[in-house]
């Protein structure tokens, strides 16, 4: 696996995805990976088996509005059953990745403690 955005939202938040939350993945890890894309797309991982090429549409996310559009071909429908950890995080991540953080305040005098 090969991180092509390492700094992206997506690959930060709100966990940091890391190799290792690759390993343990079953049968295959994705299908359907597109070969171009319009440029409004970030491509966000990249993947090969020995000797083969890089693919790069494995996961693709684009600006839309005030959210985003996220592409993927990974595998997620056998990673979630397998219990793949990783699969979870990066899951996570695509949900929330229009979700700004914003920091808590303080409603009323009650709620201090």
């Amino acid at each position: 696996m090969t991180f092509l955005a390492p700094d992206h939202r997506i690959m930060n938040q709100p966990n940091r995805i890391t190799n290792k939350d690759f390993e343990g993945w079953v049968q295959e890890r994705g299908l359907y990976f597109p070969e171009k894309w319009n440029d409004n797309f970030t491509p966000i991982l990249g993947m090969n088996d020995a000797g083969e090429p890089m693919t790069k549409g494995s996961l693709l996310v684009g600006k839309y509005g005030d959210g985003h559009i996220v592409y993927t071909g990974l595998s997620l429908f056998r990673e979630l059953p397998a219990g793949v950890s990783g699969v979870y995080k990066l899951l996570a991540n695509m949900l929330s990745l229009s979700i700004e953080k914003e920091p808590i305040k303080q409603q009323d005098e009650e709620r201090k403690f």
